[in-house]
């Protein structure tokens, strides 16, 4: 073989190499909220919020995530905190929607005030394809920011 066949063969597979990468990366999976988190009061402090998830691309192998949310609440007496909170959700195969539930308790003194859910706002929503919750809910920890 001469010098610029050579040159030319590994030139070939060089590109033939570098195209086919991006079509062996698997598409990003996504999660998104139906809707605004709902916000139930059960007694003075005592509140659950509920996600409604959509997972339209994890419909053949199930995924699980992490949710990071901020909640500012506001005590009896105006003082208004913000806390950072994590709720893990799990949408199991062939289904494209899921809810998950997050019980909180949201005051200074366990139960001695009337405290009041200002907003609840996302941060982040992870979405890992085919893994259990409790995997999910280590990777969102140690991606954290």
């Amino acid at each position: 073989m001469t010098k610029a066949l050579t040159a030319s063969l590994f030139a070939a597979i060089g590109v033939g190499a570098f195209t086919a990468v991006p079509a062996a990366v698997p598409p990003a999976r996504s999660a998104a909220l139906t809707h605004d988190p709902l916000v139930m009061r059960l007694d003075k402090d005592e509140f659950r919020i509920v996600f409604g998830i959509s997972a339209r691309d994890c419909l053949s192998r199930g995924c699980s995530g992490v949710i990071r949310y901020r909640v500012e609440w506001q005590t009896e007496d105006g003082a208004l905190i913000t806390d950072v909170k994590r709720v893990a959700y799990s949408v199991p195969a062939h289904a494209a929607r899921t809810i998950t539930v997050d019980r909180q308790f949201f005051d200074t003194a366990e139960g001695a005030h009337t405290t009041q859910v200002v907003s609840v706002r996302i941060e982040r929503i992870t979405c890992a394809v085919g893994v259990g919750p409790a995997a999910a809910q280590l990777a969102a920890l140690y991606a954290r920011p």
